[in-house]
Parts: structure tokens; sequence; C-alpha cells
């Protein structure tokens, strides 16, 4: 109840022109995003207008100020409400170098997590090979991996020059081919409340342990890290990422942290960051499938092992580097 009219006007005067503040220039400017803070100060001048508007209606000597109050309530209300989504213009940098790597960090505890399978899966490959080395020809699902190491390394070595004559480009595209479909199947067997996400990266993971295992007992680590490195170093984190993919729509689906809320609203919160996530993939398997074709698939003496090693390496730095520091601090 409103004793001193004057004394009340007077008091929430300087509240009324912040919130049309605020209202101008979302009104000018309806691209503009509030950050947290800007969020609740509007939602409480909102709210304050609104209630200081129903105290006014029983003076009818008022009805300028009541007339001002009504229209700044519903132009506020229609802010708040407002369902339209204002197109942004696709900036292929921006989205790269800031939302991508950002994306990732905030969810980087499913990155762990396939990481952790993965590792797994590697130990139970390399573990099995050692125990049995006939397990090769179930793991492997390749031919020529099945072969004895330092044979292939031999046959590698005097054919890489003349191998990929001709073919380089339609190797590539194969390479990327493949490996997108495999990310984007890592992805979408999330829908499997993530058992069929875990099972692939666990196999992928057998498969490297038992191969790196395999030509290290033969004494070609230097070709083992000479052939994978350079590809790999982009390639193993790519799968990675796809498979953090699919652990996030897992997440969504069980409702990890948010089981309160309807389905429907989990999965409309994750979509856009899968589809960052699975867009990011597909250009770092283009980039490893061009240095397969181009430079992986090349040994001594045409490429020293040396320089191949030396690549990967940088490649896996400069990787890490982009994912943990580039874009700053996290959007919210």
């Amino acid at each position: 109840m409103i004793i001193d009219l004057e004394k009340f006007i007077g008091e929430e005067r300087g509240y009324w022109v912040e919130l049309e503040g605020i209202l101008e220039m979302l009104e000018k400017d309806p691209g503009h995003r509030l950050d947290i803070g800007q969020v609740r100060r509007f939602h409480y001048l909102y709210q304050r207008a609104s209630a200081d508007l129903a105290k006014l209606m029983t003076f009818s000597s008022e009805q300028k100020i009541r007339e001002y109050l009504e229209s700044l309530v519903s132009r506020a209300y229609g802010e708040i409400h407002e369902s339209r989504r204002t197109p942004h213009r696709f900036r292929p940098l921006k989205w790269f170098f800031l939302t991508f790597p950002q994306t990732f960090r905030r969810h980087v505890q499913a990155f762990w997590l396939a990481l952790g399978i993965m590792l797994a899966g590697g130990a139970f490959g390399g573990v099995a090979i050692s125990f049995d080395p006939g397990a090769k020809q179930i793991l492997m699902p390749f031919s020529h991996l099945q072969t004895d190491p330092s044979e292939r390394v031999k046959r590698e070595e005097k054919s890489s020059d003349a191998r990929l004559q001709r073919a380089k480009a339609t190797f590539s595209s194969t390479l990327m081919t493949h490996n997108t479909k495999v990310s984007v199947f890592a992805l979408a067997l999330g829908m499997t409340w993530g058992i069929g996400t875990v099972i692939l990266v666990f196999y992928n993971g057998a498969i490297l342990g038992a191969v790196a295992l395999d030509y290290v007992l033969a004494g070609e680590s230097k070709f083992l890290a000479g052939w994978l490195l350079p590809h790999g170093a982009v390639e193993i984190p790519a799968i990675l990422l796809a498979a953090q993919s699919g652990l996030i729509l897992a997440g969504a689906l069980i409702g990890w942290g948010t089981a309160s809320l309807p389905l429907k609203t989990r999965l409309r919160e994750i979509s856009g960051d899968l589809m960052t996530l699975i867009f990011g993939v597909a250009v770092m398997l283009v980039w490893a499938g061009f240095v397969e074709a181009f430079f992986s698939q090349y040994h001594e003496p045409v490429i020293p092992y040396e320089v191949k090693i030396g690549f990967g390496m940088a490649e896996l730095l400069l990787l890490t580097l982009f994912l943990w520091k580039s874009g700053g601090k996290l959007e919210i």
C-alpha cells in the first residue's frame, strides 16, 4: 500500500530509468547478449516495475505514470519471453579458434573418460599379444598388420617411393571418408546410452596397443613412431573427441546431473555442442588424411624417421595447446 505517492515515485523512478536503458540497448542491438549478472539485474528490475505497476493501479489520478509503466513492463516482458532466434553470420575462424576449443573444454571430463577407455583397450591389446602372439589374427583387422613387423618394414622401405604414385589424392580422400564415418558412428552410438561408444573406443585402443607392442617386440620402434605419429597425433585425438561427443549424448540420455530436466530439454542443451565437436573432428581428420597420404606413407630413405617423428611431436604439442588454450575463458 502506498501512503506517500510522490515519495514512492521518487524512490522508484531510478529503477524504471535503469530498466528503460537496458531495453533501449537490447532493442537497438538485438544480437547483444547480457552476461549472467546483467540478466539477473534485468529480471529484478522487471519484477520491481511489475510490482510498482500493480500498486499504482488504484490511483486514477496518475494516468501518465501508469501508461509509462505499462509500456515499460510490456517491453520487458517481450524481451524476456522472446522466442525468435537472431540470425548470426557464420564466422569460420571464430568458430574454429574460439567456439570449438571452448566447447571441448566445457565437456573435458567426457574426453578424459574416452581417453581412459582407449588406454584400457590399449593395455588389453598389448597384454593379449605378449601372452598369445596368435591373437594378432583376431585383434588386427588388416592383413598387412598380421605379417611379421620386420618383413613389413623391409617391404615398406623398398616400395614407399613408388607405392602411392598417381594415387595420393584418392588414398587421402578414402582415409578422410573412412575416419569421418567412424567418428560419426562413435557419436551416434551414444544413443545406446554410451555402451556402443565405449565398445568402439575400447576396440580401437586394443588394436592400437596390439600393433604397437608387436612392432616394439620386433625391434621396429623407430619405424612405428615414424609411421604412426605424423597422422596419429591428430587422428587419434579426433577419434577421442568423437567418442567424447558420444559420451556427452549418453550423459544427456541418462540424465547425469540433470535428471530433473525433461529429456527434450537435455538434448536441446547439448545439440549445439555436439555439432561443434563433430565438425571440429571432421576438420582434424581432413588434415590427418592429407598427412597420412602425402607424408606418413613415405619411409626411409625417402624421409628420415627423425623428421617424421619430430613432425608428429610438433603436431601433438600444437594440438594440445590449441585445445587447452585457444579461445581464452569459457563462454557461459
